[in-house]
């Protein structure tokens, strides 16, 4: 999906590709086929990276997807969250970062330790 493509999609559409993309970059991740959850990152950045443009109603929807049933999604909720509610983001975090260990749960523990020390990269 191009950039283009996410500017003209509508916030609902975009909140739907989120949630699907980042859904399936956990079970990959956590399926350590690591190549193409590489791919599936890709997108649920850029996809992330509109969102955060969209302003209080992607915000409302993006928080609702913090109780999401797939870890994956509640990981990339909580990624997009953390600037405007911290403390819902760091909370599903630390609960994604609980054992038993995945790849997903060290990502989120090493993403919530970043945080709470001040060196997460700050996406452009």
């Amino acid at each position: 999906m191009k950039t283009q493509d996410l500017k003209a999609s509508g916030t609902e559409e975009l909140i739907a590709r989120f949630r699907e993309v980042s859904a399936r970059h956990g079970r990959l991740l956590n399926a350590r086929d690591t190549r193409a959850a590489n791919k599936d990152y890709l997108l649920a950045a850029a996809v992330r990276r509109e969102l955060r443009t969209r302003g209080s109603d992607a915000e409302k929807c993006l928080l609702l997807l913090l109780t999401d049933p797939e870890p994956g999604t509640r990981y990339w909720a909580a990624t997009a969250t953390l600037g405007f509610a911290p403390s819902e983001a760091e909370r599903a975090l630390a609960m994604l970062a609980e054992p038993p260990p995945t790849l997903l749960s060290v990502s989120a523990a090493m993403t919530l330790d970043a945080w709470k020390s001040g060196t997460l990269p700050q996406e452009g």
